[in-house]
Order: structure tokens, then C-alpha cells, then sequence
């Protein structure tokens, strides 16, 4: 395996280092879940307010993925026309907007409707990051992947652990609503960056300015004539037919059977605590902890993408943690309810390695954006059942019916995630 450069190339082909964009990557990351995690553990406090229901209350968890979904197909539309920097600042401020609308709701329609504009926000956030480390940082894919994935944990496992104080002592309308600063900040280094003419709308890296970023991914035969395929150039990029490769398709499906399994439990595990006997509080705490063991993920498995061939190993590790805690809910709730917590938390580690590997399987800033729309519109598509399914399951035959659903999609998880995890190229595969 070749050892990548400590330096980045900038446009104006001086070696330096893009402070501002990694500053601005980081705090992008952070925005990501805010308004997911800050809702789910106040769900029974903003309902008794404002009469949300139950079936309210199910709508408001399929939210979020099924706005990361719409606008995981609509975004790299919308990059063929504008650039990642300017698109990035127009997140932002939805997402802003949108957590203080719902901070003022005194209806459901209110809060729904907040809830769609933060959530499209994100949603264009999740799309435009992969291709933003590809841009700034074509050398340092893993090492910059880290340090965003790490910042989207954290995002996530912060807004759930204090949520819960913050309502106790300024109300649940703070607790959820203080977020949007977070988010203006975050579009300040992008405006910098626009300043500064760094925003190309529709431009792309080629592949031999990325073959250093992708090299441990492996590489095309030699004398393959797909092996150095331009996507796009210095103009407009070309479209890339994600769905025409089995890597793309793949890892669409590999995104989405991860991302039904996690927002199943982001938006249904503090009530799963709550029935083996835990305290509301401590179902906040759960869902926290089961964000926070994505931490340790964060830091581990994109340096593992980057370093092997085929990361595969993470996903049997994942999987096989998810059915022990499955097991543990199941059979002995209370011998160790957060050891089973805790081995839940493991199981998303696929997450991180779904983001790392958009661009370690792309050869070219258009292929990432286009694998990064398509994987995170099919898959967000898939994972918005979870949420309703496993929540109708859970009401219904109870913890058992909705934990068997989990376990068949893990066995498609595991089926196409093998083929994810193989070391091809997104633009060597297109047919």
C-alpha cells in the first residue's frame, strides 16, 4: 500500500493545507443529526403540548430519513447547476430556519413543517460532505473522513444526552431550538471559501488528482481503458449513471439496510428502554450511548477502509454485536440492559465505513457526488420504513416482532455488503 502525501494541492497549485474547508467539513458534520437526537427523547413532553399522537409522533421519526432520501436524489441535480460551497451554505441555513420554526410550533403542522425544511437541510448536508472532502483533500480521504464522521457522531450523541437536562430547566422548546446556532456557524467557512472563488459549480476533480486518495481502495487493470475515465472536467460535470454499476447499486443497498436498522432505534430506543424497566431519563442516557459507541467507530473503521482492501470483517463485527443485543433485550432485559445498549451502539459501525467508502470506490469528485446522492437517496428511501415498521411491531406482536424484522434486514445487510466492501471502482464498473 503507497503512503499518501501530508500535503494537499491548492488551486493555485501551491502546497497547502485548506484549514478553513477542514474547519468548515467539521463543523458541517456536526449539523447532520442535531435535529433528529434533540427530538426523539422530549417526543412524550412536546406531545402532551401540542397533541402530536401517536401516529404524529411515528411521521416526525420517518422524517428525517425520508428528507435525506428526496434529497439524496435531488441534490446532485442541483450540484450540476451550482457548487458544492454555495449549496452547502444554502444547508446550513435551512437547517437553522427549520430548528427555529419548530422551537415557536404550537401545532403538529408547525413542527412538521420545521421539521422539513431542518431535515432538507441535512439531507443536502449528508450529499455535498463526501464530495467536499474529495475536493479539498484528494490525498487525505480517510484520514479527513475520520474527522468528519467523528463530528457527525458527535453531533449526534450530544443533542440526545443533553436534551433531556436542557427541557428541565429551560423548557423543550430551548432544548430542541438552540441548535440553530450551531448551524449558522458552520456555513461561515463555506462563505469564506466562496469569497475567495473556491465554489466551481459542476466542477471535478480527475482521476489522476485522486488516485492518491483512492490507491488502498485498490485500482483498475493495468491498460484498462475505464481505469483513468474522466467524469466532468474544468466545465459542467458529466452525469454518471450510478445505477448502471454493481457498485453503486450495492452500495445504495448497503447504506440503506444500515440506516433502517439505526433510525429504527434513534427514534423508538428510548421507548424500548423505557419497556425493560428503565427511567425516561435514562432512555435519553440509552439513545446516547448508543451514539456515542459511534465515536469509537468514527476513529477505527475509516482508517480500516483505507488501510485493507476489503473491509468486510466490519460488517460481520457489527452485525454479530446488533444480534447479541438482540438476544440480551429478548431474553434477559434485566441482567445487563446496558451491556445489550452498548453492543447495539457497535452495530452502526457499518456507517461510517458506507460513508468512507463512497469515496474510496470513486476515482473522481462528479463519481463521489453522484454515489454519495444515489447511495443516500436509495438507501434513505429503504430506511424510512424503519422508524414506522419496527414502531407498528413494537405496538403491536411487541420488542420481539420488531427485533426479528431488524434481524432479516441484517441478513440482507450482510449479503450486500460483501459486494460493497470488494475493491472496484465506481466509473471502472459502469455499464
Amino acid at each position: 500500500m503507497s503512503r499518501r502525501s501530508s500535503r494537499a494541492v491548492s488551486p493555485s497549485g501551491t502546497l497547502a493545507f485548506p484549514v478553513v474547508a477542514l474547519l468548515g467539513v467539521v463543523l458541517v458534520s456536526l449539523n447532520l443529526r442535531t435535529a433528529v437526537t434533540s427530538l426523539s427523547p422530549l417526543l412524550g413532553v412536546i406531545d402532551a403540548e401540542i397533541g402530536l399522537g401517536a401516529g404524529g409522533m411515528g411521521l416526525l421519526g420517518m422524517v428525517p430519513t425520508a428528507m435525506f432520501a428526496l434529497w439524496g436524489v435531488l441534490t446532485p441535480v442541483v450540484l450540476r447547476r451550482t457548487g458544492l460551497e454555495v449549496l452547502t451554505v444554502l444547508a446550513m441555513t435551512a437547517a437553522a430556519a427549520g430548528q427555529i420554526l419548530r422551537a415557536f410550533a404550537h401545532d403538529p403542522w408547525v413542527m412538521g413543517a420545521g421539521s422539513l425544511v431542518a431535515l432538507a437541510g441535512m439531507g443536502i448536508g449528508n450529499v455535498v460532505a463526501p464530495p467536499l472532502v474529495k475536493k479539498y483533500f484528494p490525498r487525505h480521504v480517510a484520514a479527513v473522513s475520520m474527522a468528519y464522521i467523528t463530528g457527525l457522531q458527535l453531533g449526534t450523541v450530544v443533542p440526545a444526552l443533553v436534551a433531556v437536562p436542557v427541557d428541565e430547566v429551560a423548557g423543550w422548546r430551548v432544548s430542541i431550538g438552540w441548535w440553530a446556532v450551531l448551524a449558522i456557524v458552520a456555513a461561515v467557512p463555506w462563505v469564506i471559501e466562496i469569497l475567495r472563488g473556491g465554489s466551481d459549480p459542476g466542477g471535478s476533480t480527475t482521476a489522476g488528482s485522486t488516485s492518491a486518495g483512492s490507491t488502498s481502495a485498490g485500482s483498475a487493470p493495468a491498460g484498462s481503458s475505464r481505469a483513468t475515465t474522466v467524469v466532468g472536467g474544468s466545465g459542467p460535470a458529466h452525469r454518471v449513471r450510478v445505477w448502471r454499476s454493481p457498485v453503486g447499486v450495492a452500495l445504495a443497498l448497503f447504506f440503506g439496510t444500515n440506516s433502517l436498522c439505526t433510525y429504527a432505534f434513534f427514534t423508538w430506543l428510548p421507548a424500548v428502554a423505557e419497556s425493560i424497566g428503565m427511567t425516561r431519563a435514562e432512555g435519553g442516557l440509552a439513545l446516547a450511548v448508543y451514539s456515542a459507541i459511534g465515536l469509537i467507530a468514527a476513529l477505527v473503521v475509516p482508517w480500516a477502509a483505507g488501510r485493507f482492501e476489503d473491509p468486510y470483517p466490519v460488517v460481520v463485527v457489527s452485525v454479530v454485536c446488533y444480534l447479541a443485543g438482540f438476544a440480551g433485550l429478548l431474553w434477559a432485559p434485566g441482567a445487563a440492559p446496558w451491556l445489550w445498549i452498548c453492543l447495539l451502539g457497535v452495530g452502526p459501525s457499518t456507517f461510517p465505513l458506507c460513508l468512507t467508502l463512497i469515496n474510496l470506490r470513486t476515482r473522481t469528485q462528479a463519481g463521489s457526488a453522484a454515489l454519495s446522492g444515489f447511495s443516500q437517496g436509495v438507501g434513505y428511501t429503504a430506511a424510512s420504513l424503519g422508524p414506522v415498521v419496527f414502531g407498528l411491531l413494537l405496538s403491536g406482536p411487541g420488542l420481539g416482532g420488531g427485533l426479528a424484522f431488524l434481524t432479516v434486514v441484517l441478513a440482507v445487510m450482510c449479503v450486500v455488503g460483501r459486494i460493497a466492501c470488494r475493491p472496484r471502482m465506481l466509473e471502472d464498473t459502469l455499464r
